[in-house]
């Protein structure tokens, strides 16, 4: 049964106690509050939602945006999530990415705030990218769209400070941000805080994984102390539970049991490949399956080769990467959206928070530095119920690294084999057949295009005298061009290469076979990075975490791709991926590490 609201339980009373007060439902009497809050609480237990989301006591507003993006029923995160955060509950919530976290945080938080006739920004939400804040943002204003002057502003690096400064000042509901940005503007008075009464921190694993403990810390402390506080992440290290432990305020804590569940919506496999071969085994993958693609590898370098490389092989491939412009980054996804980009290759961090129905396949070309990674990238398809894959390159030195994956996410990773070239000719051979089968059933609705065929089609006949099977002969010619239609590479190599990857043992390797592969690894980690000095060490005060927190919030550089740091008593040495834009470098120079 809906929940039945006072008319007057939305308004504010600044009389009320801290804890009504930060309450997103507020109630004209204690027994009114009382009966909604058994009813929310019975929602949340409850295995079937008749109503859906009527269920929870949204507005009429809420409901209709609903309903026209065809939501009928909550997601088991946001059926666990919304009446806690309904009756004003700091959250500690886990679930997979693509399950309707969002929603989850942002329904509730619209409920509140639909009426708010104040210019002062009442809710804040960190994300740990700029994709990521402006995927938020843009889905607080899709739930909004039928609630009147409910405004949502994204503010984040890579665009003009004027704009934000500008939109901060008009009236504003919820801002969207990352940390660096969000730290800017409170510190240049630009972002009026005061009266801040929720703070949400989404992905919140990926942010310590990027190194912004620190920056979240500071700002959390900047904010007003009576406030509502929401922890979503899709994996629950220890430092979350840290952070959870120290500012959250009696929490709820929901898991969502299911995350396995849903990952088996995503089929995972894996091949092995050694590095010289990487190239070509993803261009035969991808003869299989090449629309609604990411292609995960680990630097900047390898996205623009490796998306020439395909474009060369008649792809349409963009590039994500952290030095591309966020104009062309939002162009980008937009035009992956519409299907004008079948491929995208693309970093961690530059990827995170993309939401894109399209995508079929996630490409990990780059074995992931970790399970959190891993689950992130993957977690690009198979999104809110629909179905994906996911394939993992492994070499033999990455082995080891498989089996750990498999433990600690409790999946079993299927291996397959690259595509022979019979595999991939019998694949094009499918449909070739299947895309003529499909122009001869479609119904053209141009009569003049129609006209015109049967005119061609007369005059072939009568002036050429050639029959049906002629015509369609020469037809399928057309469609299949000059080049030859079948693969007729040398593919010995996949043989040969699976036998040797399936044999080989690391038991049996010599003493000889292992100074070299030692040094083939060294050689590997001196080619891809590059140590910088700068000058700040231990008499400063300075520690590991404030040169990730540092290099992270001034440049785009991954906190995960920073390579080893030494801290001595004047001065650091960190190690830094080798292809850094010249840009980056510059801004290196100009580093401060705790001011």
């Amino acid at each position: 049964m809906a929940l039945k609201k006072d008319s007057n339980s939305l308004g504010s009373e600044q009389e009320k106690s801290h804890n009504e007060d930060s309450s997103l439902l507020e109630f004209k009497n204690l027994d009114n509050k009382k009966e909604i809050e058994s009813q929310l609480l019975e929602v949340s237990k409850g295995d079937d939602n008749e109503n859906g989301f009527l269920d929870f006591g949204f507005n009429q507003s809420i409901l209709t945006s609903l309903k026209n993006k065809g939501y009928k029923n909550p997601t088991p995160i946001q059926k666990a999530a919304i009446p806690q955060l309904m009756l004003g509950r700091d959250l500690l919530g886990q679930a997979q990415t693509g399950t309707g976290k969002t929603a989850a945080f942002a329904l509730p938080i619209i409920e509140k705030l639909t009426d708010n006739k104040e210019l002062n920004a009442k809710v804040l939400v960190m994300t740990p990218t700029r994709e990521l804040a402006t995927q938020v943002a843009e889905s607080f204003k899709s739930y909004s769209s039928e609630s009147a002057n409910f405004k949502t502003v994204a503010i984040y690096g890579g665009t003009d400070y004027r704009n934000q400064i500008s939109a901060l000042k008009r009236k504003v509901d919820v801002v969207v941000g990352t940390p660096g940005r969000i730290m800017d503007h409170i510190r240049q008075g630009t972002f009026k805080i005061k009266d801040i009464n929720c703070l949400v921190l989404d992905e919140a694993d990926e942010m310590l994984n990027m190194g912004f403990l620190e920056d979240i810390e500071w700002i959390i402390d900047q904010l007003p102390e009576n406030k509502q506080m929401v922890l979503f992440s899709a994996t629950m290290p220890s430092e979350i539970k840290n952070i959870a432990k120290k500012y959250l305020n009696d929490p709820a804590e929901i898991l969502i049991k299911s995350v396995k569940k849903e990952t088996q919506l995503i089929s995972q496999k894996f091949l092995y490949v050694q590095r010289h071969h990487k190239l070509d085994a993803l261009k035969r993958i991808l003869e299989l399956n090449n629309e609604g693609v990411i292609i995960f590898v680990r630097t900047k370098l390898l996205t623009t080769s490796i998306a020439e490389s395909l474009e060369n092989s008649g792809h349409t491939v963009a590039v994500l990467n952290g030095d591309i412009p966020q104009n062309q980054r939002e162009n980008t996804v937009d035009r992956l959206k519409k299907g004008f980009i079948n491929i995208l290759v693309a970093t961690d961090v530059a990827a995170r928070g993309l939401d894109v129905e399209r995508i079929k396949l996630v490409v990990n070309y780059d074995f992931p530095f970790d399970k959190e990674t891993y689950t992130h990238r993957i977690g690009r398809t198979g999104r809110a119920g629909r179905s994906g894959e996911a394939i993992l390159f492994v070499n033999q030195r990455e082995k080891h690294f498989l089996r750990n994956l498999e433990n600690s996410t409790r999946t079993k990773i299927e291996e397959i084999n690259i595509p022979s070239n019979k595999i991939i000719n019998e694949k094009r051979m499918e449909k070739l057949i299947d895309n003529v089968n499909e122009s001869s059933l479609a119904k053209d609705e141009n009569e003049e295009n129609k006209a015109l065929i049967i005119d061609v089609l007369d005059n072939l006949k009568e002036k050429y005298s050639m029959d049906d099977s002629n015509i369609a002969m020469a037809a399928i010619n057309l469609v299949i061009g000059n080049k030859s239609f079948f693969v007729n590479d040398d593919d010995s190599w996949i043989n040969k290469q699976n036998n040797t990857d399936r044999n080989r043992s690391n038991r049996n390797s010599n003493s000889n076979n292992r100074i070299r592969n030692s040094n083939r690894r060294n050689n590997y980690q001196n080619d891809s990075f590059e140590t910088y000095k700068f000058n700040f060490g231990k008499f400063d005060g300075v520690r590991v975490a404030n040169i990730i927190s540092s290099i992270c919030n001034s440049t785009n550089i991954n906190g995960r791709s920073i390579g080893k740091i030494q801290i001595f008593n004047d001065y650091s040495l960190v190690d830094l991926p080798r292809d850094l834009h010249r840009e980056t470098k510059n801004k290196l120079k100009k580093i401060k590490v705790r001011n």
